[in-house]
């Protein structure tokens, strides 16, 4: 990040004031205005934060304008093709690649450190079985921190942080796996030593005492593809939020728990979710694509068209595009024919060929064809969140870590803009 030798000027009540100009790495320019409160006693209002940078970040690039994903430099659709999920969460957290010697380590870490404490599988039977997988994965990851606390979180030494690192990401799949479990009442399935990261992962949600889960290489392929384009996206929802959390000086554990949380909302992790459920409403009602393109462009109409659009994107969604083509390979390979599908690939052709989707940039996300996928593997749709919140880690961790190691880094602290009421005095109970 380079501050230009260009000012922005502000005008207020008659003064002009000279803002720094702060340029990226990819011609990005943003005012800074750190100073603007002391120099005029204003500050910027921008709901939903659409127009503030809150940092500056060196491991995802983001262009709306011209659907560009990159992690760390690298192209998206590179790493989704040629990387494996362990390599991309390597380069999100660390910033580079690792050579041979450090993927092993890395990956033979996870066997290491993926069973959980014994005593940690007391909470399930707590829980009930309706219990929705993220609150369980929720509760779970901040309980943690009080099994596994002899780390100093504020000040970790390369070593501990790395086994925070490999721990996180090794027991989330762990925990999700259960919590499956539980809700099927079926005995938990440990995990295996000889079997890598998806899996492993795999076989402790579907295998029981009387049936060997069969590990498909196209079910992994599918899989290892949506946790890649899943496991960082710039300054979304959950990743500001791990970040606010964290910028109090709260532990890694607390700060990943807050971002589980921030992912469950149906407008963020929950929406492949909304897709299916929107997909199999249409299925029910004869699968009348042209009738929900016209509901949704009927602003009496309380129909929404889930998975169209994005906050950041205003081309085709990079991600999409990708994922779009594993669904139909996925079920290709796997001889099933999901008219969900069917329904979905006229649902896109119809509003990418509709000038009302294409005046307003509303595109297929990555939401549209991500559940697809989870369905053809079995996966139950309460479950989909906490699939995205496994991807996603890296991400948390990366930007946790590049937050605690920013120097003048502060904690995070909005202003607002009051619109209650003015002072008036108070009037007991007894006379009003």
């Amino acid at each position: 990040m380079d501050q230009s030798q260009a000012n922005a000027k502000v005008v207020v009540d008659g003064n002009t004031f000279e803002l720094p100009v702060i340029i990226g790495t990819e011609g990005e320019r943003g005012i800074d205005i750190s100073k603007l409160r002391s120099l005029t006693n204003y500050v910027t209002f921008d709901h939903g934060f659409g127009n503030t940078s809150n940092c500056a970040s060196a491991i995802t690039f983001l262009d709306g304008e011209s659907g560009v994903l990159r992690y760390r430099g690298y192209p998206i659709e590179q790493l989704a093709e040629q990387s494996s999920f362990i390599e991309t969460a390597y380069l999100l957290i660390y910033g580079e690649l690792p050579n041979s010697d450090q993927l092993r380590h890395f990956s033979e870490s996870f066997t290491e450190h993926s069973m959980l404490h014994e005593d940690m599988k007391n909470f399930f039977d707590g829980y009930p079985s309706t219990a929705h997988p993220m609150a369980i994965l929720a509760s779970m990851v901040c309980s943690l921190s009080a099994y596994y606390p002899g780390i100093d979180m504020l000040n970790p030494t390369k070593e501990d942080f790395d086994r925070i690192v490999v721990m996180l990401m090794s027991k989330v799949r762990t925990i999700v796996a259960f919590a499956h479990k539980k809700s099927l009442g079926q005995p938990f399935v440990y995990p295996r030593h000889d079997l890598e990261y998806i899996p492993n992962f795999l076989n402790m949600l579907f295998s029981s005492p009387t049936h060997q889960y069969k590990i498909y290489d196209e079910v992994v392929q599918a899989l290892k593809v949506l946790f890649i384009l899943h496991a960082d996206h710039e300054q979304n929802c959950s990743t500001s939020t791990v970040r606010l959390v964290g910028s109090s000086w709260a532990n890694l554990y607390a700060s990943i728990t807050a971002g589980i949380c921030a992912l469950w909302g149906p407008l963020h992790g929950g929406a492949n979710e909304e897709v299916i459920m929107m997909l199999e409403q249409m299925y029910r009602e004869g699968g009348d694509v042209d009738k929900y393109i016209s509901m949704a462009k009927d602003k009496s109409s309380r129909f929404r068209l889930m998975g169209f659009g994005h906050r950041v994107y205003k081309s085709y969604d990079p991600r999409a595009k990708i994922i779009k083509k594993s669904a139909h390979d996925l079920l290709k390979k796997l001889g099933i024919h999901d008219p969900l599908l069917e329904i979905a690939v006229k649902l896109e052709e119809k509003a990418l060929a509709d000038p009302y989707f294409i005046e307003r940039n509303l595109y297929p996300n990555v939401d549209f064809y991500s559940g697809i996928i989870y369905k053809a593997i079995g996966i139950p749709m309460n479950m989909f969140t906490v699939m995205f919140a496994i991807a996603r880690l890296p991400g948390w961790i990366a930007h946790w870590k590049e937050m605690m190691e920013s120097p003048g880094a502060k904690i995070g602290r909005p202003r607002q803009i009051y619109v209650g009421m003015n002072k008036r005095d108070y009037v007991p109970i007894t006379k009003r």
